[in-house]
């Protein structure tokens, strides 16, 4: 409907294995993902609300900070 899926994620809790609540899901191509994310945000799907975004690059941890020891 919206365009051809090429891949989906969903996230697992490490400890139970369980969904995490959300999916990353990439199309095939950059149009659709568009047109994907305007017509299903904010649509109820099994009696919830879809939040549906552009997913932002992970920003690099730095591994120096946090507590911990040095």
């Amino acid at each position: 409907e919206y365009g051809t899926v090429k891949r989906i994620t969903l996230p697992t809790d490490r400890e139970t294995g369980r969904p995490r609540g959300f999916a990353f899901v990439e199309m095939e191509e950059d149009a659709t993902e568009e047109k994907a994310i305007e017509a299903l945000d904010g649509a109820e799907w099994m009696g919830r609300e879809l939040r549906v975004n552009k997913a932002k690059p992970r920003e690099p941890r730095n591994r120096s900070s946090g507590g911990g020891w040095s």
